[in-house]
């Protein structure tokens, strides 16, 4: 009986050893950090910031981003966009003033050269630079206590020259009429100019198999919350087709186009695409080069490319325009303020740059080490009071179910922009004097107002006269 009983409280035990070492094979599966689901009322309200981990510390490295992604949430900060993460490849590295690196002889010299992030040798690994596959484990978990997404940066059209399906499937690779891969090339067959980078072939199917599954990975293994597809209107639009469903049946994600192309919105596509005319209608008229009376033409555009439930992503810089185009204070000068807070309250979704909130004034280096102020000035209150409005006010929500965006008439259109955010009988109204002189002008309306961006009570009525200083706006809610 005793031996019984001695067997039986032995075979509990081992049972109760399997039961806990199934829970303990099952926990890493579970999400470290809780975050709700990526949705589209996280969509109408939320900022999103571009990290450019390689420039926005001294360590340029995934632990010493991590430490301030709590104060992002000041900005309002709802989506963290990674520039890509992954190893970059050594051959035809490309260097600052267009040569490889390995052109430059001076060894110590050659060194300073890093590639481009968009040059990548192996998707699924993390680039040594940044740290280790645990320091960005930490990034997302941190991200994700502090209710923020975290979205990698996909390269899609093309892989480094290092990349190892080169060797193992070059049937990927787009090749010419000698058989040889090549870099991307243009239409009538003249190179794009990223010579640094091999083509892929989307004719290829086992290439889309593969892509799709590379990630997979990052949503399944890694936890990250969806993709910024790099030039994504250059892949076939069937493959986004085929892909993004799988995708989306993985987990929710958020998925942002590097496109305007309104067929990469469609259906359940991409949730977001770039305002890229829109972007381009601020420094044009910044510049004096064009007026407002473009800006509403680019409105119309919107309305009659895209669908209602499309978002666009609206921005004074990023890592582009930065480095190649010129910072905001070149491209806008004293309007800099005004086209900030225009792309806040405009339809769509703002974005903020690394270094932008620290009014930074110079062009980052895009192929070497460099780094980005840390002093906050001007613009980290007005990103944060503008962060504020677009996550709490439901008249700028601009998701799917966007507010309304109505023109209000002025009698200097070239000059005055005026219009007003609706929904749920809430508004928002912008007024701004876009142009570098002082105007007058009358204004479609009518009602005692506060200026939000400073407190004052104000007071309009159709037909009176009012008075902007050069780039001076307001943001007006009803009392």
């Amino acid at each position: 009986m005793k031996k019984l009983s001695l067997f039986l409280v032995t075979i509990l035990l081992l049972l109760s050893c399997e039961t806990k070492q199934k829970e303990v094979e099952k926990k890493p599966q579970e999400k470290e950090a809780a975050i709700a689901d990526v949705s589209p009322e996280m969509m109408e309200n939320a900022v999103i910031y571009e990290a450019n981990i390689r420039q926005y510390s001294k360590e340029g490295s995934f632990e010493a981003f991590t430490k301030d992604i709590p104060q992002l949430k000041e900005l309002g900060v709802k989506v963290i966009w990674l520039m890509p993460i992954f190893p970059i490849s050594e051959t035809k590295r490309k260097a600052t003033g267009g040569k490889f690196a390995s052109e430059i002889e001076d060894e110590e010299e050659r060194k300073k050269y890093l590639g481009s992030y968009y040059a990548v040798s192996d998707f699924t690994k993390i680039n040594p630079e940044f740290g280790t596959i645990e320091d960005f484990r930490k990034l997302i978990k941190t991200a994700h206590e502090n209710n923020i997404y975290v979205i990698l940066d996909w390269v899609p059209n093309h892989t480094g020259w290092d990349h190892t399906w080169l060797k193992t499937n070059p049937e990927f690779y787009t090749k010419n009429a000698k058989g040889e891969i090549t870099d991307p090339l243009n239409e009538d067959g003249i190179p794009v100019g990223w010579a640094d980078v091999a083509d892929l072939n989307y004719d290829n199917q086992e290439l889309r198999k593969t892509m799709i599954k590379d990630m997979q990975y990052w949503l399944a293994k890694e936890n990250i919350d969806g993709f910024r597809c790099d030039v994504a209107g250059s892949v076939p639009t069937d493959f986004w087709e085929e892909a993004i469903p799988q995708l989306r049946a993985t987990k929710d994600i958020f998925m942002l186009a590097e496109a305007w192309e309104p067929e990469l919105l469609k259906g359940r596509l991409f949730d977001m695409a770039y305002g890229w005319d829109t972007h381009h209608r601020m420094n044009h008229i910044a510049k004096g080069e064009e007026t407002v009376a473009d800006w509403d033409k680019r409105m119309q555009q919107i309305d009659s490319l895209y669908e209602n439930d499309d978002i666009l992503m609206n921005f004074v810089t990023n890592h582009d325009e930065n480095s190649w185009n010129g910072t905001i204070e070149e491209r806008m000068g004293e309007g800099a303020a005004a086209f900030t807070a225009l792309s806040f309250v405009a339809p769509g979704m703002p974005l903020i740059y690394s270094g932008q909130e620290y009014d930074m004034k110079h062009r980052l280096k895009f192929f070497e080490k460099d780094k980005i102020p840390k002093t906050k000035g001007k613009m980290w209150p007005l990103l944060a009071k503008l962060g504020a409005l677009k996550n709490t006010s439901v008249a700028l929500h601009g998701g799917k179910n966007a507010a309304s965006y109505t023109k209000l008439t002025t009698s200097n259109t070239d000059a005055v922009l005026a219009f007003k955010r609706e929904k749920d009988n809430k508004q928002v109204i912008y007024i701004g004097n876009l142009s570098k002189e002082t105007v007058t002008t009358t204004i479609a309306l009518t009602g005692s107002f506060t200026n939000y961006m400073t407190g004052e009570k104000v007071t309009y009525k159709e037909g009176e006269n009012v008075t902007l200083q050069a780039w001076q706006y307001m943001i007006l809610m009803p009392e």
